[in-house]
């Protein structure tokens, strides 16, 4: 079945997602300690919108 453009936008953010984590995990260790966890904050409400559409596209439909 082909793909349509927007289906391969849509994979191509997650491409950009996946990078600019591997971006974030070899960058760690250059802030402090402090930092990490406003970091690991300010990630956590991004997380959950993430799980949100996940969860939507388990189960097939919007929101």
């Amino acid at each position: 079945m082909p793909a349509s453009g927007e289906l391969i936008r849509m994979m191509n953010y997650i491409d950009d997602i996946s990078t600019t984590l591997r971006r974030i995990s070899a960058n760690l260790n250059t802030i402090t300690e402090d930092e990490r966890k406003r970091l690991s904050e300010y990630m956590g409400t991004a997380a959950n919108g993430f799980g949100e559409v996940l969860s939507q596209l388990q189960k097939g439909g919007n929101k």
